[in-house]
């Protein structure tokens, strides 16, 4: 069977800056949460490997770009890096920053790549951390604008614009579950980061309303489809609060421009409702987004607890429901992820039928690999599974763009092998091998046959 996508279809993948440029150190850059942790507990990252040098992209970008268009990419997904940028988080701009991220945006351009440039990706400027991170209200302005100075400079080379990337991932590692930088514990605190991240994102949207940049603003959301163990109305409610706690809590906010009711009232039960001053829900309300980002990797089972919390214990999500593993369930091994490729087809049908059907594309989907080296044959990886991988989730993808889903595009999660948070390089996601030791890059089997897809904007199969 022949899977042809609709012309235009944006074929790429995604980087973020801090996983991907390097120079953590260099060219003007100010520390970001990531460089001051890892120089302050490195045991806490895989091998010990941190930021500083990563994929090297910062000096090695003319030969990355000549990758690009070698493995099919018409578009591509980074991030600018906000302490790169403004090195103490506030007013004074980094020129070399500037001239970097212009001479980024001009050869993409030139290899005919459509950037799609993103805001915060996980990085606060470490200066901004110690105002209190997206517990300050000023942080909240200083990102109003630093948003607004991005899209005057950088405007009329960029059509794609987002907020934030995954931005319930900070609140749950940074302040739920010790996983993140500050590693704090704390329920109520995370629900106060997340609602002034979403106040920033309509800050931003609203500075780019105001500003002359060109095209669409939209926001990255990692959604994670929630499914309960059985049909028992313990089950289903368990799945509901999962839901309204991991992808309504920004969904709703970021589309509909409100908060679901059943959120505010579960957050008010429990006495977790955050600070909100007089215009903040005004806002939010006014500034939706154009076009929405959907990161799909695994799908969340749940069912009711089977046990009372430790009263003892930190209050946390898992207070309303217990994970569920579902019995023959398929696992990437060296993840420990569930692959559910029809998860990514029910994540398009749910907005299409609740949230408008606002334009959408897939902007992350990908597998990570444990000691990739061992499939290397005659100098390539021979990644057959990840090839495997992306057909059988691409499948879900046609078929919902099929039954009236308006979904633009597929970004793979990514383009080069990068630096994984704390996992750093254990798994790799890349379709090109990154040698750490020497910066060598390789395109693997999946990075050809990309092409190949891309150039045909579709497969058969």
């Amino acid at each position: 069977m022949k899977h042809q996508f609709p012309e235009g279809f944006w074929w790429g993948s995604a980087a973020s800056a801090t996983q991907f440029e390097g120079a953590a150190s260099e060219g003007g850059k100010g520390p970001n949460i990531w460089d001051h942790w890892f120089s302050q507990q490195p045991n806490r990252f895989f091998n010990g490997v941190g930021p500083e040098v990563t994929s090297d992209f910062y000096h090695r970008m003319e030969t990355d770009i000549e990758l690009m268009q070698a493995t099919g990419h018409n578009s591509f997904r980074t991030s600018i890096s906000w302490s790169r940028l403004f090195p103490d988080g506030g007013n004074e701009v980094n020129p070399e920053a500037v001239d970097f991220y212009h001479k980024m945006l001009d050869k993409l351009d030139a290899a005919g790549i459509e950037p799609f440039i993103n805001l915060y990706h996980f990085d606060m400027p470490m200066a901004l951390q110690e105002q209190g991170g997206w517990e300050s209200r000023e942080v909240v302005k200083q990102f109003s604008r630093y948003a607004r100075f991005c899209f005057e400079e950088f405007g009329s080379k960029v059509n794609h614009w987002f907020t934030f990337n995954e931005p319930v991932v900070p609140v749950e590692m940074g302040y739920l579950y010790d996983a993140h930088y500050p590693n704090v514990v704390d329920f109520k605190r995370a629900v106060q980061v997340g609602f002034h991240t979403m106040l920033a994102h309509a800050g931003a949207v609203s500075e780019f309303r105001a500003s002359e940049a060109q095209g669409k603003i939209g926001i990255i959301l990692n959604l994670t489809p929630s499914y309960p163990r059985s049909q028992h109305p313990a089950d289903l409610r368990a799945a509901e609060v999962a839901d309204l706690l991991f992808n309504r809590s920004f969904l709703d906010p970021a589309v509909k421009g409100e908060y679901p009711q059943a959120l505010v009232e579960l957050l008010r039960e429990h006495e977790l409702l955050p600070e909100c001053q007089g215009d903040d829900l005004s806002l939010i309300a006014c500034q939706r987004i154009d076009l929405l980002g959907v990161n799909y990797y695994f799908p969340r089972r749940v069912k009711a607890r089977e046990s009372l919390p430790n009263p003892e214990a930190p209050m946390l999500p898992e207070f309303f429901f217990d994970h569920y593993e579902m019995p023959g369930r398929k696992i990437n091994p060296h993840r420990g992820w569930e692959i559910y490729e029809k998860g990514i087809y029910d994540c398009l049908v749910n907005i299409r039928d609740n949230y408008g059907n606002i334009d959408t594309y897939i902007s992350e989907n990908g597998m990570g690999v444990e000691n990739e080296e061992r499939f290397i044959r005659d100098g390539e990886v021979d990644d057959q599974y990840r090839i495997d991988f992306i057909k059988d989730h691409l499948r879900w993808v046609h078929r919902a763009i099929d039954e009236g889903c308006h979904c633009r595009g597929y970004h793979l999660w990514t383009f080069i092998d990068n630096w994984s948070w704390c996992n750093a390089y254990k798994n790799r996601y890349g379709l090109v091998r990154l040698d750490l030791k020497t910066q060598q890059r390789t395109i693997k089997q999946s990075g050809h046959w990309f092409r190949e897809l891309a150039l045909n904007n579709g497969f058969d199969g």
